[in-house]
């Protein structure tokens, strides 16, 4: 049995505590998000978890309709990406604009990825590249408002340092990014621009970026699995490239999953032992790639420039069980309060299940991505961002597995995790159709009990405990013991609804001296947040 115990007194004065966690949270493609299912789930996690940016893949594919050419000449439209980015506006959030995947009229090859085919291959004619970008942010501006589109971020590409992403050489990136970022300058220098959206940090190792065999790029001599030396890929041959050439980057993006090598299309590269497939990283990773990518940004030509995690997951593949368990939440809450301060944002890999990367989803729980699975039944991740955005603005004292906040209002607010002190790891990653690895961890470690002391706080004021655990909460569970039904009636997407909010929730009272002593017992990998109510 853990111990945790804790005493705050609740007028003391703390330090600003930004909640990085909300700024942004991804979805799989820009069409899907014209359903109506898609846009009712977004609305529900904006509302409860605070997101402010919503970042996609393929906003220029033919199937968004944006781009074709009539007698040489370009066509553009817009009316699709106007129903998207209109809802995204009329409920509060902002788009985080990934420009690509290549249009078909303008790509000068048939490579694709995903089952919806998203084009790969550098653009034929880069001057209509940048004359679609500028056309796009144009259309924008007098759509929104010069004073909105500022608010947005502009991300050239998705993950160029993998084959199955760009299968042109490291200069053609580069210079994706060139005419990129002067058209849309040119359109408004207040306009932020960045890149280069890289994949997860890799071992370091050798790579031509020049040569036309992308299979190349990522050959690496591994001699020792256990002592790896982990670097960004391209983030400072980026930077230098910029620089040398007076480039505007206003932010740094990159994808540092905590796995070795992507699963989706990608694999060990040829000659490296089968045993780098899948393997996790630390539980401590993201904190070792922060420093080293915030001090690589920090020396370079832009100091000054945004640091934006624009995806991230406990793993990069849409059929790993874990996903759905409560680990998932606990490695979510861990990762983030453990990195405050390292990174302008660390975009969740996805809001929801309705994601096509590989198909449509093949059950009901099957490891997807999201917060919320296809019907929207919320997952324990749903529960670690909704949790996270219900922390104050105000630090008031943080140990090893909690921190207790102040919000704006005077309130407290806590939240208390319990971490299986026997995984090292990240996460291990539950392939599906198998998930028993998942439930295998989400068994490990033991209960905590927790002794919470509060004092100054008014007399008689409510506080409300909330856990999360195995049996309240976690719908995959409830699912199991449905006997893992893979299409879901009616009645049981509600009793399943029903079940991920029932979370255990228990009143206190402050005495009449202003002291409350909360104990309660959290479960194996449970998550309790306290909230003071307001008076």
């Amino acid at each position: 049995m853990k111990q945790e115990q804790i005493q705050i007194d609740a007028g003391k004065r703390g330090t600003v505590l930004p909640h990085f966690w909300s700024r942004c949270i991804g979805a799989g493609r820009a069409n899907e998000g014209l359903r109506a299912a898609w846009q009712r789930q977004l609305k529900a996690v904006h509302e409860e978890c605070g997101f402010e940016y919503i970042r996609f893949h393929g906003l220029l594919c033919d199937d968004m309709v944006v781009y074709w050419e009539e007698q040489g000449e370009p066509v553009y439209n817009w009316s699709y990406i106007d129903e998207l980015f209109d809802f995204l506006v009329e409920i509060g959030m902002k788009p985080f604009v990934e420009f690509g995947f290549m249009p078909e009229a303008l790509a000068s090859g048939t490579g694709t990825q995903f089952w919806w085919k998203g084009n790969i291959t550098p653009p034929k004619d880069y001057g209509k590249w940048a004359d679609l970008l500028k056309a796009a942010v144009e259309h924008w501006i007098d759509r929104y408002g010069i004073d909105e589109v500022r608010t947005w971020y502009f991300e050239i590409w998705n993950e160029p340092d993998l084959w199955a992403f760009w299968n042109g050489t490291r200069s053609q990136y580069f210079e994706l990014y060139r005419v990129s970022v002067t058209a849309i300058k040119s359109v408004d220098g207040r306009l932020r621009v960045g890149g280069p959206a890289t994949s997860n940090f890799v071992p370091d190792g050798r790579f031509d970026g020049e040569t036309e065999d992308f299979s190349k790029h990522k050959t690496f001599l591994v001699e020792d699995l256990n002592t790896l030396e982990w670097k960004g890929v391209w983030i400072q041959e980026f930077l230098d490239y910029c620089a040398a050439r007076l480039l505007p980057v206003d932010f740094v993006s990159t994808h540092p999953y905590p796995t070795d090598f992507a699963l989706d299309g990608q694999d060990v590269p040829e000659g490296q032992p089968a045993e780098l497939r899948g393997r996790s990283r630390s539980r401590d990773c993201l904190r070792d790639d922060l420093e080293w990518l915030k001090k690589t940004v920090q020396s370079s030509a832009y100091p000054d420039a945004q640091i934006h995690l624009t995806e991230w997951s406990s793993s990069p593949t849409s059929r790993d069980y874990s996903h759905d368990y409560l680990p998932a939440a606990d490695y979510i809450i861990k990762s983030n309060l453990d990195n405050t301060g390292m990174t302008d944002s660390l975009s969740y890999w996805v809001f929801t299940d309705i994601f096509e990367e590989a198909g449509g989803p093949p059950q009901a729980f099957h490891g997807g991505f999201g917060l919320v699975n296809m019907q929207g039944i919320r997952k324990p991740a749903f529960h670690a961002y909704r949790m996270l955005h219900g922390l104050g603005t105000e630090e008031l004292d943080r140990g090893r597995e909690y921190i207790v906040t102040k919000r704006e209002d005077g309130g407290i607010s806590a939240l208390i995790y319990n971490y299986a002190d026997e995984l090292l790891d990240s996460v291990p990653i539950s392939e599906y159709p198998d998930h028993a690895k998942a439930r295998q961890i989400q068994d490990m470690g033991c209960e905590k009990e927790l002794t919470l002391t509060i004092t100054g706080l008014p007399a008689g004021a409510k506080l409300q405990l909330e856990v999360l655990d195995a049996e309240h909460g976690c719908a995959a569970e409830a699912w199991r013991q449905m006997g893992y039904p893979r299409n879901l009636t009616k009645e049981q997407v509600e009793q399943l609804k029903e079940a991920s909010a029932n979370t255990k929730k228990t009143e206190y009272t402050a005495d009449k001296d202003g002291t409350a002593v909360i104990r309660a017992t959290i479960g194996k990998w449970g998550v309790a947040a306290l909230t003071q109510k307001k008076s």
